[in-house]
């Protein structure tokens, strides 16, 4: 019998009405916005109202790093979710949103996976609620106002040499990233270089996912800084070019979170989506904190591996917005293993424990890394059918070894009936209380140690390359009064170095430092590390060549 694809299995969902979803939250039809039956929106006022409500608990999954074999982060995710849900726990899922880049790209969607799914799919992984197109607009408003005050007479002395804001949009788009700009004549502007960064990097997106509200959204647009003056040094600001407002505006609806639903009717928070290899990766902290106030458990997701997402999880996302996770699942694969174990893609069908043991070696390293923050780990393997039980047992034995322990799950195929042994270890971990949180790094050490901190304690690597240019920056930066920030590493997701093919747990090597950026408005440095682009290309066979309508008007081919 064929097994049915993801969009298959989607489509013959039994939803609820959207309002239905709410009232099992406790929010009423009054403070939800739909948009059309199975999507709404949950209003601002709503929101404030919670803030007396006591916390739940909070679970983030993370994973080792990609491989082409797969791990499945967000299925777990969702599963996890619905397999509390199942064993009689009031449990809430918070994901990002989809970027159209990947979608058409070579990732796929962002919805899950077989049984264990948030839908509407196709609408999660296409235009959605349009908050990717607000955010959008609302940055290349703040770009057009840039360069119309350069054409109108420059009142602020903007050195067009020293524009620092560039476009975005949301697809991956190679030729953009770097144009020259207002070619053309007198009337179209002064010429300058420029270039195009993909949605998911932009500065408004990780401030529309750090705002804590309306007000704290529109000052931190504000603090946005987009160009200097002709000394080098003097900033000018969003707010100078009084955009900030306008911004705000586009941005209104976008920073109400999205509720939808799992495939068996669990309720989820769907809401940003920066990139964790360019940007911080997680979903937004008013989704999140919302969360914490309307369910006993939430559990969220950071992008890509522990040593991107989860850094920046709890580094960025937990010392900003005053949160800390009860426990870790790691997410792994055994097909995973044999890939980091030296296995080609085409032989992970053939049983091959000795490859399995060798590449466990990657997530060991994780499990070190994650627990230097005090908070318990737990694996959860992500079941295949071709898997062994002796290369299952080869996993549990190494994880046991590690000081931590794996649980087989099987929610692609069974949905929370695969997830109930995950769901109820990870509740007997949060009752154990144990937790003890700490960022690997404090606020008030220089910038360039925080990078140092994070390459040594997470990539494990000897030393940090970055020239002299980019040290005084830094220090330019600290005099600045910017030296708290939090420093957001952006680098190739495929491996703790900066090479993708080198796979397994590399020690030794060095991390390039190529570009730093200062996201005022976000509160973070942006550290660009080794070959990685903030605008990726397609693909040599894009999805998008397979993506299309079937004879009955159905969405064929996004997964």
């Amino acid at each position: 019998m064929a097994v049915k694809t993801d969009i298959e299995i989607a489509r013959e969902a039994s939803k609820l009405p959207i309002l239905e979803i709410g009232k099992k939250l406790g929010i009423p039809s009054t403070s939800m916005v739909p948009y059309g039956h199975d999507k709404a929106k949950v209003s601002e006022a709503f929101i404030k109202d919670q803030a007396g409500r006591e916390d739940g608990k909070l679970i983030l999954v993370t994973a080792i790093n990609p491989t082409p074999a797969g791990e499945g982060k967000t299925t777990t995710t969702v599963g996890l979710g619905d397999g509390l849900n199942a064993i009689g726990k009031n449990a809430l899922i918070c994901i990002r949103e989809a970027s159209l880049g990947p979608c058409f790209g070579m990732k796929g969607g962002a919805a899950g996976g077989g049984y264990a799914q948030v839908v509407p799919m196709e609408d999660m992984n296409l235009h959605f609620t349009g908050d990717f197109h607000a955010i959008t607009s609302a940055h290349n408003l703040l770009a057009a106002m840039i360069d119309n005050h350069i054409y109108w007479g420059n009142e602020l002395e903007i050195d067009s040499r020293r524009v620092v804001w560039r476009r975005v949009m949301d697809m991956n788009d190679r030729a953009l990233r770097q144009i020259t700009a207002s070619l053309g004549g007198a009337t179209n502007g002064f010429p300058r270089e420029a270039g195009f960064d993909i949605t998911v990097a932009s500065e408004v997106m990780a401030i529309l996912c750090l705002a804590t509200d309306l007000e704290d959204l529109e000052k931190r647009l504000g603090d946005i800084i987009v160009a200097y003056r002709r000394d080098k040094v003097t900033p000018i600001y969003c707010r100078d070019l009084k955009a900030d407002g306008a911004m705000a505006v586009l941005l209104k609806d976008a920073m109400q979170p999205n509720l939808v639903q799992t495939l068996e009717n669990n309720p989820a928070f769907v809401h940003g989506g920066p990139f964790a290899n360019i940007a911080h990766g997680c979903n937004s902290v008013i989704a999140t904190k919302t969360a914490l106030k309307l369910a006993d458990y939430v559990v969220t997701e950071a992008g890509f591996g522990a040593d991107l997402g989860a850094e920046k999880f709890l580094d960025i996302k937990c010392r900003k917005a005053g949160i800390a996770p009860s426990a870790v699942v790691l997410v792994a694969t055994v097909r995973a293993m044999k890939m980091n174990g030296g296995v080609a893609k085409e032989d992970l069908n053939s049983e091959n424990v000795e490859a399995v043991v060798s590449g466990c070696a990657n997530l060991g390293r994780h499990i070190e890394n994650l627990k230097q923050y005090g908070v318990p780990v737990v694996v959860a393997i992500n079941h295949f059918t071709l898997d062994t039980e002796a290369e299952i047992a080869a996993v549990k034995e190494y994880v046991s070894s590690q000081g931590s322990e794996a649980v087989v799950c099987k929610h692609w195929a069974h949905g929370s009936d695969g997830t109930k042994d995950l769901a109820s270890r990870v509740v007997e971990i949060i009752d154990e209380d144990k937790a003890d949180f700490a960022p690997i790094y404090g606020d008030d050490i220089p910038l360039m140690e925080k990078i140092e901190a994070i390459a040594r304690k997470i990539y494990r690597a000897e030393d940090v390359q970055a020239d002299q240019a980019i040290r005084d920056q830094l220090t330019a930066w600290e005099e600045a009064g910017y030296g708290h920030l939090p420093v957001c590493i952006a680098k190739t997701q495929y491996s703790f170095s900066t090479d993708p093919n080198e796979r397994g747990a590399p020690v030794g090597h060095s991390i390039p430092v190529r570009e730093v950026r200062l996201s005022a408005g976000a509160g973070f440095i942006v550290v660009i590390c080794g070959a990685i682009m903030t605008m990726p290309g397609l693909p040599r066979v894009p999805s998008a060549e397979v993506i299309r309508l079937n004879e009955e008007g159905q969405i064929d081919g996004l997964f």
